[in-house]
Order: C-alpha cells, then sequence, then structure tokens
C-alpha cells in the first residue's frame, strides 16, 4: 500500500487528492452495513470538520448573528470548499497507521503525526496548520526522545521513523504529553481506532483510551476516549440512537471499559448532561476542554435528526468549530451511514475518494486482525484488577451477542442488546516479554485513587 507512505514529488509531499487516483481498494468483499457505518464514521468526521472551519475561533454571538447553514469555503483558514484541518489529518494518518501495521502500534502513529507536522503529510493543503500547542508539544517531546534514543542505540537518525522490532518498540516511551493535558485534540481523530478494531469491542475501547494520552496526558482524555470509542463501536453494531444516548450506557455496558471507572467529568456526560433542549443557553460549549467537546457533540447528536442538522448545531455553538462538529461527525456518521450523508456536502469534500478506499482498507484489515501477539508498548498500569461478576454476586447467563462472541449477561436484563462481554481484561496489563518495567514509564496510573485533574488545555 505504497499510497500510505510519505511521498514527494519535486520536494512537494504528495496530497491524498493526488493519492487517491492511484489507490485501490482490497479485493475481498465487505460487509455491506459495516462499510456503510465505517465509511459514515470517517467520511463524517471530515464533513464536520470541513463545516466548521470556515468559523473556527468565532464566538457564538457571531454564529446567532451569521448562522452557517452549508458547506463554504474561505472564512479561518482562506480554505477551499470542502477541505478539512488539523482534525481529519491527524485521524487519516492514524488510519495509515492501523492499516500499514495492521495492528495498534503507539510509536508509528506518532511518527505519521510528526510527518504531518514537519511536512504537511495527510494535510487538505500540503501544510500543517491549525496544529493545538498540546499536540505541539508532545510531537516535539516525541523527536527529542527520537534523537537520545537513537543516540543510546547507535540507530542512523534516518531509520528511527521505521523501527519494528518489538524490543526497541518496547524500551521507547510512547508518552509524550505533560501531566494535566487534557485538550480536545485526543479526541478529534479517535474514530479509526473503534472503526478498526469493532470486531473485539473491548480491545477497541482499551486501545481508544491509550490512543488519546500518547498526546494527551490527562486521565479525563483517556476516559473521554474510552466513552466516544465504545459508542461509536456500538453504532457500528447497529444499536438503536435510543440505545447509544441511554443515560445509563455506561452502567450497563462496565464490562466493556473493563470495570475500570471513568473520570467524574465523564461521567456526568455518560449520565446524560447534555440532553439539555436549551443548548449553548443551558451550558453547552464547544470549547478546547475535551470533555466540554465531548458534550455537545453529543448534545448535537441527541438534539437532532439527522446528521445535516447535527452538524450545523454543532457548529453554530461557535469557538472551536471544526473540532465540536468532526467529533459529532465520526459517531453520527456511523450511526447515520455514510448512504444518509448530505450529497451536497460530499460532492465537495476534498480526498472524498481518498477516504473511502482507506475506510474501506479499514474494514477489510480490522477484521483480519487477531488479538493474539498484538503489540502496545508501555501499557498504563493499573491500580486495582477489574472486578468479576462472580465477585459481584450477580446471576449470570452465557448468551451469544450481536459480534457472535460468548458474553455474559444478567439474567435481569430487559432484551436490548448489550455491549458486555466476557472477554478477557489481561488486555490492559499486558507488557512485553522483553521489557517488563516498560508500564512503569507512564506518568500516571489507572484506578480509583488516582489523581484526577483536569485542564482546560488546548487541542
Amino acid at each position: 500500500k505504497p499510497w500510505l507512505n510519505r511521498q514527494y514529488r519535486n520536494r512537494l509531499i504528495v496530497k491524498p487528492d493526488e493519492l487517491e487516483k492511484n489507490m485501490q481498494g482490497p479485493t475481498d468483499e465487505i460487509n455491506s452495513d459495516l462499510l456503510d457505518r465505517i465509511q459514515g464514521s470517517m467520511t463524517g468526521m471530515a464533513l464536520g470538520d470541513a463545516l466548521g472551519a470556515f468559523v473556527e475561533f468565532r464566538p457564538r454571538q457571531f454564529l446567532v448573528d451569521n448562522p452557517v447553514k452549508n458547506l463554504q469555503g474561505g472564512g479561518t483558514w482562506g480554505l477551499q470548499k470542502g477541505q478539512f484541518t488539523d482534525d481529519t489529518s491527524m485521524a487519516l494518518c492514524l488510519a495509515n497507521s492501523l492499516i500499514a501495521r495492521r495492528d495498534f502500534v503507539p510509536y508509528d502513529q506518532l511518527v505519521r503525526y510528526k510527518w504531518w507536522f514537519r511536512d504537511g503529510y495527510m494535510s487538505s493543503t500540503g501544510q500543517c496548520f491549525d496544529i493545538g500547542s498540546a499536540t505541539k508539544q508532545s510531537l516535539i517531546e516525541f523527536e527529542n526522545r527520537q534523537k537520545g534514543f537513537a543516540k543510546k542505540h547507535h540507530i542512523p537518525p534516518e531509520q528511527m521513523d521505521f523501527l519494528s522490532d518489538f524490543d526497541l518498540l518496547g524500551e521507547f516511551n510512547v508518552y509524550c504529553s505533560r501531566e494535566g493535558v487534557a485538550g480536545n485534540g485526543a479526541l478529534m481523530r479517535l474514530a479509526p481506532v473503534p472503526l478498526f478494531f469493532q470486531k473485539h469491542p473491548l480491545k477497541a475501547v482499551a486501545f481508544s483510551g491509550f490512543s488519546g494520552v500518547i498526546s494527551h496526558g490527562d486521565r479525563v482524555a483517556f476516559d473521554a476516549c474510552r466513552y466516544y470509542g465504545a459508542l461509536i463501536v456500538a453504532a457500528v453494531h447497529d444499536l438503536t440512537k435510543n440505545e447509544l444516548l441511554d443515560k445509563k450506557f455506561y452502567l450497563k455496558h462496565e464490562d466493556l471499559f473493563s470495570n475500570i471507572p471513568v473520570h467524574p467529568d465523564i461521567m456526568k456526560i455518560a449520565e446524560g448532561s447534555y440532553q439539555k433542549k436549551g443548548g449553548y443557553d443551558k451550558g453547552i460549549r464547544g470549547k478546547g476542554y475535551i470533555a466540554s467537546a465531548l458534550e455537545a457533540a453529543l448534545w448535537a447528536f441527541w438534539s437532532e435528526d439527522s446528521f445535516e442538522k447535527g452538524a450545523l448545531a454543532a457548529v453554530n455553538l461557535g469557538d472551536d468549530t471544526d473540532t465540536t462538529a468532526a467529533i459529532y461527525g465520526q459517531l453520527a456518521g456511523a450511526h447515520y451511514g455514510y448512504n444518509k450523508l448530505p450529497k451536497q456536502w460530499l460532492q465537495h469534500l476534498y480526498a472524498h475518494d481518498f477516504i473511502q478506499y482507506l475506510s474501506k482498507w479499514i474494514g477489510y484489515e480490522g477484521q483480519s486482525w487477531k488479538p493474539e501477539g498484538t503489540y502496545i508498548s508501555a501499557i498504563p498500569p493499573l491500580a486495582f484488577q477489574p472486578q468479576s461478576n462472580a465477585a459481584s454476586g450477580s446471576s449470570c447467563e452465557q448468551r451469544e451477542n450481536w459480534t457472535g462472541q460468548p458474553t455474559h449477561m444478567q439474567t435481569s436484563n430487559s432484551q436490548s442488546k448489550t455491549l458486555q462481554f466476557s472477554e478477557t481484561c489481561s488486555l490492559v496489563n499486558q507488557k512485553h516479554k522483553s521489557n517488563p518495567n516498560a508500564a512503569a514509564q507512564m506518568s500516571f496510573s489507572i484506578g480509583p485513587n488516582s489523581k484526577l485533574e483536569s485542564t482546560t488545555g488546548s487541542a
């Protein structure tokens, strides 16, 4: 898949709309319903991003006086109609990594983010723009660690972006964020992870969390990504909108989160804090803090009955308009599906075909992925082991759920679809055998006694 690599022509980065001309999809067929939802999520994210880019950073009052009603060019960044910003560029970097490595490899993800930062890889303009301060700081830290690592292990610097040895990857500390960083940049790029690993929901949720904290190191960022990742997986598996927005979604599906409690700011959202008819007047804000962005995106999804109306509602909150709408588009697109996205927007979306091909590869490689032998470097330690069903005293019976895997369901539960899995929770504790101390590299632990600090840091 050479189109996933960083390429140059006449010293200029080759952009996605140029790469798509030579792209090919997988030869094997993918379930049409699954593909519709994967393409819906990826394309919905890009549409939301492009829609909001026109008025990014504009305050709410400006949008009250001049509401966005359609996809437009110009505006804050002077983009052409349909071009996207950093949100989608980073998501494409993440998707490319998952497809190229056929696994979740945080080091490779950071390499591709660095290519975007330094070279404009996956940018709609060929240059990095609109990068958040937290993301920039983390990528600079990553570069510095690469230099030190290369010197320590006598690796030529030009080879550092292509590490594949598990021992070396296990030694490299990929958690490059300062503590207390909880900007929305971790959430805006999330979609490829739950889409790729949708066949393994527990792992999809864990990987969603880890994908965020490599650049945004606060506990609330980890949990915001886990919760939204769970919703996207559920949408792909055809849970209804009412089930997705159920105020007891988290409580009904705690097993999906390895029974690890979420941050209080995320729990409030899970319990329906966004379900306010007044929207902005009731405190919904499209701000840079990741919990606020999550709440705003879910409010837009809850308050409207079509992708188009929800995307416009997200943008017209004001402030970080592109990111709020991009986050909204990930879940809304997975729920409504590609075929229900507004056609008048799709015809103007930059690199539309590239995103469609990439979505096919996400579906294909994701279905082929097996959990045996997977690798994550520097897994954060847990402060406790998840409580088993037996210990909790619940009466359970084993059935098969909608993924064809066994699930434990309380016999007293309703007949609604479930996301409770009997998969082992050892994923979040695994460490590579050659690097038993890798987990100690993480700067925070995840558990009931963890230090819960949140900031309103930028993306």
